[in-house]
């Protein structure tokens, strides 16, 4: 608890006195928190949730699971009542996942109970009968248990983001994919609907029953984070291959994906949209791959054959990514970031609306970071200076519309220019190098070799 900042502390205090109060609470109005014929029934779906809270699958966030426990929580909901889910999510502090610091399952715990009580709560004030339903009544618990459901999940996500965003001390969850999740776990839920429904034919065989399904969707929870790591390691590995081809542009895909997903947001783009577009920024220059480093690197004029092999690079990079289905949308960034506003562009000279909408964001946030970052050939330049030449470049080389959102996003969210890149070795660099992105350094031609 020492390692956690001081309002992380405060809130944990506050959530662990809360999940106390309530309980505490049911104690003194009852007498007791379960009867002893509900003892069994509680002991079972603990198990349940125990089983379940001890094998999470892990997310993309460090440090970060989910488990499909709250389904047992949500039984018990209806079999026991609000005091019952209560201790069902409250045994949550005895997960034996390995490595859970005690801080970790006091919390989980906690929050648990305060979930399971608010649904269990909200179930009885809608009318929900407590106990093992019977089977020709068994449809008039459905509301209820749908708006139990609907106060569990997005309370239990509220809690847990807010205590992760204290801990460290990131108070803006990226919320990229949130309402799938949130859906996700929505329909989850209803195995807990399952475990109550059999439990009036089968007993607390229904437990035993509903942990395939639960252990199911357990592995689907893991399949589709691993895809998205999978994807990531893609991305990655063939944005490392590009940055090898020039020292002074390392970290160059990540920034301009972050610059592209800042536009895309601003301008309202959905969240199929915002991952596509991060795929495009991350791999918007993939085709250099194909280009002669010779000729990225050259200090001076080029000839007309080695301009032409850049300005057949977006297509490069189009041929080598067209196999990554994943990638939807993010092809046409990719193949059309150099076009320019005013037609000049290249590969094809598409002008205004005729640019598909990826690669007018892309063009913006690669000239901007090219301005930001170290070359060989000059400084980094401030934000402000190069936010001055994408406005000086609007209804010429960048959309005005996009120019104008990054403006905004900027205002909102301050950017963080990359660490000052140290000179390599005399042997590595032989002549200074331009960047083909940068939009202050106009690319000279020359005709003949």
């Amino acid at each position: 608890m020492r390692d956690l900042p001081w309002p992380a502390r405060v809130y944990l205090v506050a959530v662990i006195g809360a999940a106390a109060a309530l309980i505490a609470r049911s104690v003194v109005t009852s007498g007791h928190l379960v009867t002893q014929d509900d003892l069994g029934v509680l002991l079972v779906l603990a198990l349940l949730f125990l089983v379940c809270e001890s094998m999470p699958t892990l997310l993309n966030v460090e440090q970060f699971a989910v488990s499909v426990s709250f389904s047992a929580s949500l039984a018990a909901v209806v079999l026991i009542g609000p005091e019952g889910a209560a201790l069902v999510g409250l045994t949550a502090v005895l997960s034996v996942r390995p490595g859970l610091p005690l801080i970790k399952r006091l919390f989980n715990g906690a929050q648990f109970a305060i979930c399971g009580y608010a649904a269990g709560w909200v179930y009885q004030w809608l009318g929900g009968a407590v106990g093992v339903p019977q089977v020709n009544q068994f449809d008039r618990l459905i509301g209820p248990y749908a708006a139990a459901t609907a106060v569990f999940v997005p309370l239990n996500i509220l809690l847990t983001l807010t205590m992760i965003g204290l801990a460290t001390r990131v108070m803006e969850v990226p919320m990229r994919g949130m309402v799938q999740f949130l859906l996700s776990y929505l329909g989850y839920g209803t195995f807990g609907l399952l475990v109550a429904g059999l439990w009036a034919t089968v007993a607390s065989i229904s437990a035993v029953l509903v942990l395939l399904p639960l252990f199911v969707a357990r592995w689907a929870f893991g399949q589709y984070h691993a895809q998205q790591r999978s994807y990531d390691a893609t991305i990655a590995a063939l944005c490392q291959a590009v940055e090898t081809k020039d020292y002074y542009t390392r970290g160059h895909c990540t920034r301009v994906s972050l610059a592209s997903t800042m536009i895309a947001q601003e301008v309202g783009m959905g969240l199929e949209r915002l991952r596509a577009i991060r795929y495009a920024g991350m791999l918007h220059d993939v085709g250099k791959l194909g280009v002669p480093t010779k000729v990225l690197q050259k200090d001076g004029p080029l000839t007309e054959e080695e301009f032409a092999a850049i300005q057949l690079h977006p297509m490069r990079g189009l041929e080598i990514v067209r196999g990554i289905d994943f990638l939807d949308e993010a092809y046409a960034g990719i193949m059309h970031h150099h076009e320019r506003h005013d037609g000049k562009g290249y590969p094809m000279g598409l002008a205004g609306d005729e640019i598909p909408e990826f690669a007018r964001v892309i063009a913006v946030a690669d000239a901007f970071d090219s301005m930001t970052s170290d070359r060989s050939y000059r400084g980094a330049r401030p934000v402000e200076v190069a936010v001055q030449e994408l406005h000086k470049g609007a209804g010429t080389q960048f959309d005005p519309v996009m120019v104008t959102a990054f403006t905004r996003a900027l205002e909102r969210e301050p950017w963080q220019p990359p660490r000052r890149v140290e000179p390599p070795p005399p042997d590595a660099a032989e002549a200074p190098t331009k960047d083909h992105d940068d939009p202050t350094m106009p690319i000279q031609v020359v005709s003949g070799p």
